[in-house]
């Protein structure tokens, strides 16, 4: 019979395959004009993947800012961050519901209770808030304020992480809350329409305040953005975006790698190393904003 050990390596064969198969497909390849020109869009997608899929602070965190200084005007970042998401969240979301899924112990604890109705509710508010983003026009200090909050925030995680640790995380959800999830989703929606990035970060920092396991608030913030954009991907294309597809085609199946790996890289941290590890990121980005 497979040991644990056995079935971890298997698990991150076809990963690390994908990962040689394309090294050895841009090394073959590097002199076409696509390549040379587009290529290193691909480490950006991998990276902006595995933290955003680790994490669950959706990729935008990582695309806008790069994209803002390629000077790319400001629909076309967002349109494009939307494009390489839809491939790496979609990866990352798939793979945290497998685990959640075949986590017998974690089940047992009832760690995942709270995972379908935190999804749920917060996409009950979400849906409606991309569209009310559509029409409301986006503050001109939207990202000095979101990059305020997100320092705030990531500051109180980290503190509270130095706190005594309870003894069960918590295993369901009250009506206020669930009602609650969907007032985040609705504010977190509008900001998503605008920034391409928002109610996967909001959605983590609820969840861990409300002391619910680390790895369910990740895998939580991952699967809502992954829904997220894809609905936002639909509107982009019905309202004819800008798009850069060029930078699609090297991103997005790098994204895709970047988030099957992301879910090993957070379940191999313990609860506390991967809420330390999430509030450290959500200070970074929000100093760096």
């Amino acid at each position: 019979m497979a040991t644990s050990r056995t079935l971890q390596y298997r698990s991150l064969y076809w990963p690390s395959a994908i990962v040689l198969g394309a090294a050895a497909l841009l090394y073959s390849a590097a002199r076409l004009p696509l390549v040379a020109d587009y290529g290193h869009f691909s480490l950006l997608g991998l990276l902006g993947a595995l933290v955003a899929n680790s994490t669950g602070a959706g990729g935008g965190v990582v695309f806008i800012p790069a994209f803002h200084q390629l000077g790319l005007d400001a629909d076309a970042a967002v349109a494009t961050s939307f494009a390489i998401q839809s491939f790496g969240m979609t990866a990352g979301a798939v793979a945290w519901w497998r685990y959640a899924r075949r986590d017998r112990l974690g089940a047992h604890e009832g760690i995942w209770r709270p995972l379908l109705p935190s999804v749920g509710y917060t996409l009950a508010g979400t849906l409606p808030g991309l569209l009310l983003g559509r029409i409301l026009p986006s503050p001109s200090e939207l990202h000095a304020l979101f990059a305020l909050f997100s320092v705030m925030l990531g500051s109180v995680i980290l503190l509270m992480s130095f706190r005594a640790i309870p003894d069960q995380p918590r295993q369901r959800l009250t009506p206020r809350w669930n009602m609650a999830l969907i007032m985040l989703g609705l504010v977190g929606g509008v900001i998503t329409a605008w920034l391409s990035v928002g109610i996967g970060e909001l959605l983590v920092i609820v969840l861990m305040l409300l002391r619910c396991h680390s790895a369910t608030a990740v895998a939580a913030g991952v699967i809502v953005s992954a829904l997220t954009v894809w609905v936002a991907m639909i509107l982009n294309l019905t309202q004819g975006a800008p798009f850069q597809w060029p930078i699609v085609l090297f991103a997005g199946p790098a994204a895709v790698l970047g988030g099957l790996l992301a879910r090993h890289l957070a379940t191999v941290m313990s609860p506390l190393q991967l809420k330390r590890f999430f509030a450290c990121w959500i200070l970074f980005v929000g100093l760096l904003g």
